[in-house]
C-alpha cells in the first residue's frame, strides 16, 4: 500500500522519504520507490531488544529532521513512535492487522506495540472500523485518537486490465472456453483459509463438473495445499499460478472471486476483485463486511466451512444474473468507497493539520 498511496501524493506539497527496519525477500518495492523518485534508506533493525536501536534511529531522523513520521507495522509503530516523542516530532501510525489479545506467541509483541500508541504516537489510522474497535478495546487507545481510514486501490489499473484477452490467460492454464473459473488471490498461508476452499471443490464438481479453481500467490503453506489437492484427486480442477506480478489482468480471468480467509483487518484484493468486476464470496470476519453488503456485491459465508462455501459458488454459478447483479453493484461500491485518491487526500489532511497543531 506504501507504493500506492504515495504515488498518489501531491510532490509539491509533501517531501516524501522511507526508512525501512528490515529486509523481506529482497525489498523489491524500495525499487519502485526509489523508481517515482523516493529515497528509501535502509536502518536494520533484526530485533526489539538490542539497545542500539533507538540510537540508530534517533540518530537517522534527526539527520533528515521531517515534520512527519508516519509509522508502518510493528517494529516501526514501536520503535518510530518512541523516537517521535523524544524529537517532538507528530507521529501517525497505521494499523493494518489485529493485534493478539490473548496470551500466545505474539500477545507480548501486541502488548508493547499497543503501549507504544497509546504513550508516543499522535494519532492512529486503522484501516476499517472493526480494526479501530478491535484496538480500542484490546489495545485500550483512546477512541479520539484512531480514526479509520480504507485503503484505496487505482481503480484506473482495473479499467484498463479489462481490455486485455482472458481467453490468451485461460488457455495457458489449460483451461477450456466457457469454463466457470473461480480464483482466489492470496499469500498462500493458513489464515486464508484457501484449504477450506479446496475441501468445497468437491462438492462443487458434482453439481458443476466444468469448475476450474485457479489460485494465485505463493507462500509456506502452499505445499501443503498442493499435497490437499492431490489427495483429493484435484489437480485438474486446481490450478496453482504461483506469484504473478499481473493480478488486475488474472482477476478479469475469473468469474467469481472468494477469499475463505480466518482473519483479516481489511483484505485490499477483494476492492481489487470488486474493481474488475468479480462477484465476491468471502468469510464474516475481520472487516470483511465493510466492504461485502451480503446479497448486494458478493455473499458472507462463516470462515472454516467448506460446505458453506461449496453452496455460495453453485447459488452464483447456476445463477448468472445474480453475479452480473453483484458484480455491477460491486463496481460501484468500489468508486464510492475504495477509490485511493480519496484516501490519499484523507491523509494529506490529516498531515496538514498535525503539521499546524503538533504533537
Amino acid at each position: 500500500m506504501t507504493l500506492s498511496i504515495m504515488e498518489k501524493f501531491d510532490r509539491t506539497r509533501f517531501d516524501l522519504r522511507i526508512c525501512v527496519l528490515q529486509v523481506k525477500q529482497g525489498n523489491p518495492i524500495a525499487d519502485e520507490l526509489k523508481r517515482i523518485g523516493i529515497p528509501v534508506d535502509l536502518i536494520l533493525i533484526p530485533n526489539l531488544r538490542h539497545p542500539k536501536n533507538l540510537p540508530r534511529l534517533l540518530k537517522y531522523i534527526k539527520e533528515f529532521n521531517p515534520h512527519i513520521i508516519h509509522t508502518q507495522l510493528e517494529f516501526a509503530n514501536i520503535l518510530g513512535n518512541v523516537a517521535s516523542a523524544i524529537l517532538g516530532i507528530p507521529s501517525v501510525s497505521t494499523l493494518h492487522t489485529l493485534g493478539a489479545p490473548q496470551k500466545g506467541g505474539d500477545y507480548w509483541h501486541s502488548q508493547v506495540e499497543w503501549a507504544s500508541l497509546r504513550f508516543f504516537c499522535t494519532r492512529v489510522i486503522s484501516v476499517s472500523e472493526s480494526t479501530r474497535q478491535h484496538h480500542i478495546k484490546y489495545g485500550n487507545i483512546s477512541s479520539s485518537k484512531i480514526n479509520t481510514i480504507y485503503n484505496g486501490i487505482h481503480l484506473s489499473v482495473f479499467e484498463e486490465g479489462a481490455k486485455n484477452n482472458s481467453e490468451n490467460r485461460l488457455a495457458s492454464f489449460n483451461i477450456p472456453n466457457g469454463a466457470i473459473v473461480i480464483i482466489t488471490v492470496a499469500v498462500l498461508r493458513e489464515p486464508k483459509g484457501i484449504q477450506y476452499m479446496i475441501e468445497a471443490m468437491p462438492l462443487i464438481l458434482k453439481a458443476a463438473p466444468d469448475v476450474y479453481y485457479l489460485i494465485v500467490g505463493d507462500g509456506d503453506y502452499s505445499t501443503k495445499l498442493k499435497e490437499l489437492s492431490r489427495i483429493l484427486n484435484l489437480e485438474r480442477h486446481i490450478i496453482f499460478t504461483g506469484q504473478r506480478t499481473d493480478i488486475a489482468d488474472m482477476l478479469f480471468v475469473g468469474d467469481i472471486f472468494v477469499l475463505p480467509t480466518l482473519i483479516d483487518a481489511l483484505p485490499t484484493v477483494l476492492i481489487e476483485a470488486m474493481a474488475a468486476g468479480k462477484a465476491l464470496i468471502a468469510s464474516n470476519v475481520g472487516g470483511v463486511p465493510e466492504i461485502i453488503e451480503d446479497g448486494k456485491n458478493g455473499i458472507l459465508v462463516e470462515p472454516a466451512k467448506p460446505q458453506q462455501l461449496a453452496e455460495s459458488c453453485l447459488k452464483l454459478i447456476k445463477h448468472k444474473h445474480e453475479r452480473e447483479a453483484m458484480s455491477k453493484a460491486g463496481l460501484q461500491i468500489a468508486h464510492e468507497k475504495f477509490d485511493i485518491t480519496k484516501q490519499v487526500e484523507t491523509i494529506s489532511n490529516l498531515y496538514d493539520e498535525l503539521v499546524k497543531n503538533g504533537r
